[in-house]
This record gives C-alpha cells, sequence and structure tokens, in this order.
C-alpha cells in the first residue's frame, strides 16, 4: 500500500508537470489566440503594437513620396519660362504656331521666331532640343501636334549626325513631368526600357535622372517662383563667344571625324517624312550654318549629304543647304563649330525667313504645296 501510494502522488506531481510543461509550450498559433483574448501576454501585445507602428510609418513614408512627387511635377508643370515654359505651353494648347521649327540645339539656337514673324507676317515657334536625336525629335513634335493645331510650315533643321539615334537620352529631366503623355512616353520607352520606373516610382526619376536638380525649381515654382525668361517663342540664344575649343579638337582628331548613317536612323527619319506626308504638313529640310573648318574635318560629308538628297527628292521635299554661308568661314558668328551665337542666330533668321516668304509667296501663286516643293528641288 504504501507502494501505490507513493505512485499516486508521483502521478500527481506528474501531471501538473505537464500541464505547466503544455503550457510553456504551447504553439505560436495559440499564442496568437491567447492575444486576442481580453487578458492577452503583454509581450505579445508589445510586438503588435511594434508591426502596426512600422506599417503606420511606412503608409506615411508612401503618402510623403507620393505628395512630394505631385509637388514637384505639379511645380514645373506651373512654370512659364525656360525649357519648362516651352514644354507647358506646348501642353496647354497655347502655341499654334503657322511655322514651327523642330531640330536638336542646332535649331534651338539657329532660328529666332521674333524674327521669322516679323518678316515673313505669320507666327512662329522654336521646339528645337538640346541633344535631341532625330527619334526625340520626332516624339516632340507628335506631342506638339497632339496638343496644338497644324502648322502650316515646318522647318525640320538637320545635323550632320542626322542618321545616328539616340543611345542615351540628353536631359531626361526636360521630360520627366510629361511622362504620362504617350507621344514622350512611348519613344523614351523604346530607347530606355527602364523609364517606367519614373512614371510609376515617386520620385525615382527626380531622384536618380534629374543631374541639374530640376526638382528643386519644382518645388519652388509650386510656391510662385519662376526663373529668369531664356527661351523666346521657344528660341535659345548662346551668348557664348568663340574660344580654342576647336583647335583642341582639331588636334584630338589630325584625321577628321565620320559620322555614322545606320538604317535604324534612316528609317527613323523616313518616319519624320512619312509622317508630314500623311497629315499633309508642308515642310522644308534645312542645313543651317555649320562652321567651314569643321565642314572639311568630317570625313563622310558627301555621303551624308548624298543621303540627304536622295530621300528630300524621294518624298518631294525641298532641301536648303546653307553650308556655302556667306559667314561660315567667320568665327565671330559662331559659338562653336556646330553652333551660331546670337549675332550669327540674327543674321541667319533674317537669310532663312525671307527664304520663307518667298516659299508662302509661291504657294499662293501655285496654290498647291506640292507644286512649290517640286519647283524648289
Amino acid at each position: 500500500m504504501m507502494h501505490n501510494g507513493h505512485s499516486g502522488a508521483g502521478a500527481f506531481v506528474a501531471l501538473r508537470t505537464g500541464i505547466a510543461a503544455a503550457q510553456i509550450t504551447a504553439s505560436p498559433e495559440e499564442d496568437c489566440i491567447a492575444a486576442s483574448e481580453p487578458h492577452l501576454d503583454g509581450g505579445c501585445r508589445t510586438a503588435i503594437t511594434g508591426v502596426l507602428r512600422i506599417a503606420s510609418f511606412l503608409v506615411f513614408v508612401a503618402v510623403l513620396l507620393v505628395a512630394m512627387h505631385a509637388v514637384i511635377t505639379s511645380g514645373l508643370r506651373k512654370l512659364k519660362t525656360s525649357q519648362y515654359g516651352v514644354s507647358n505651353r506646348i501642353i496647354q494648347g497655347k502655341v499654334n504656331a503657322e511655322i514651327l521649327v523642330i531640330g536638336s540645339s542646332r535649331a534651338l539656337s539657329h532660328y529666332d521666331p521674333r524674327i521669322l514673324q516679323a518678316l515673313t507676317g505669320r507666327t512662329a515657334f522654336n521646339i528645337g532640343r538640346n541633344g535631341a536625336q532625330t527619334d526625340m525629335q520626332i516624339s516632340v513634335l507628335r506631342f506638339y501636334l497632339e496638343h496644338n493645331v497644324k502648322p502650316e510650315l515646318i522647318i525640320h533643321n538637320l545635323d550632320a549626325f542626322t542618321f545616328v539615334t539616340t543611345r542615351e537620352v540628353y536631359d531626361l529631366a526636360q521630360y520627366l513631368p510629361y511622362l504620362d503623355d504617350d507621344a514622350i512616353y512611348k519613344p523614351l520607352q523604346r530607347i530606355n526600357p527602364n523609364i517606367w520606373k519614373s512614371r510609376y516610382l515617386p520620385l525615382y526619376g527626380y531622384v536618380v535622372e534629374d543631374m541639374r536638380l530640376a526638382w528643386t525649381g519644382g518645388i519652388r515654382a509650386f510656391f510662385g517662383w519662376s526663373p529668369p525668361e531664356d527661351f523666346f517663342l521657344g528660341f535659345n540664344p548662346r551668348a557664348q563667344e568663340w574660344t580654342d575649343d576647336f583647335e583642341r579638337f582639331k588636334q584630338a582628331n589630325p584625321h577628321g571625324i565620320s559620322w555614322d548613317i545606320e538604317p535604324e536612323g534612316i528609317r527613323v527619319f523616313e518616319n519624320l517624312l512619312s509622317l508630314c506626308q500623311q497629315r499633309e504638313l508642308p515642310l522644308v529640310l534645312v542645313y543651317s550654318p555649320e562652321y567651314l573648318a569643321m565642314q572639311k574635318m568630317t570625313n563622310n560629308r558627301e555621303e551624308v549629304f548624298r543621303k540627304f538628297t536622295e530621300l528630300a527628292q524621294r518624298y518631294s521635299v525641298p532641301l536648303w543647304d546653307y553650308s556655302t554661308w556667306p559667314y561660315a568661314a567667320e568665327t565671330k558668328y559662331f559659338t562653336n563649330s556646330q553652333h551660331l551665337n546670337h549675332y550669327g542666330a540674327n543674321v541667319f533668321s533674317m537669310d532663312v525667313a525671307h527664304r520663307i516668304s518667298e516659299y508662302f509667296r509661291l504657294t499662293r501663286m501655285l496654290k498647291n504645296y506640292k507644286q512649290v516643293t517640286a519647283k524648289m528641288l
């Protein structure tokens, strides 16, 4: 009996110990169930509170990022001056020019619409873009046509590198506020598949792609600031004087240079010609002045111009070549080998304005711009 009693007591202790052990080793699911009870464990309550605080902080950060992105974009799209002012006038449909100039930085700094207007009697605007190859020039033109009345005449400025496609978009920040417009977004997407990050991830483009810190101007513009005007009807004159940069360039390239004539570049250029043809947009191709010594350094210049001539004839588009401009050898008209300074731009703009006036005079006479282009080829 003593043995049995002892066994009973041991069983009782073992039972209590087992119960305690079971409580200690309760599963995570049971802990979570217990946490929902009124008298839950303090540590579990603390853990849940911590998770909620982290989640709340992340939501706050996300809202802040979205708000900051909206402020910057809104600010940049409110600007009325400089490069963003030009883009904003385009997207708001406030340009509607009769004469439209398109092209690269050479277009941007060579054609003064104020002079074109004064001498032709027609409204004019310049939508040239710094660092833009032909593919991006077309996207800017489509962007313009989407929001404005089509012009009576398009002046497309040619470059020695016209048939070179874009490898990397220059100054991507100038396009960031307008990525919601497919006329801008889709061409950029073909060049840079990662552009979706700048469109859909708040602040990504302004943080990663904006090397000029334009976003700071966006914040200031949101509160009413605007930079000084340096784009006049889209024209951005260059005040810099000629330097010795070209001499150093010649020394670095003693055998001259050659520009690629890419099959894709030709296709892109033909897209421009086809676009104007399909939409019945009168087009003139112009090779604006280039410093004479630079022309002589371009080894395949004749080949490039043969392609210009071939395509102009195929699409019945006039080609005005200013390679023999009377002042092409004088540095006082240039800021570098590719770009006229503001003085050179004034002289050239008057020259081309007179030629545009003649174009319109013939248009009135012949009543058909196709006959005009055939006559002026």
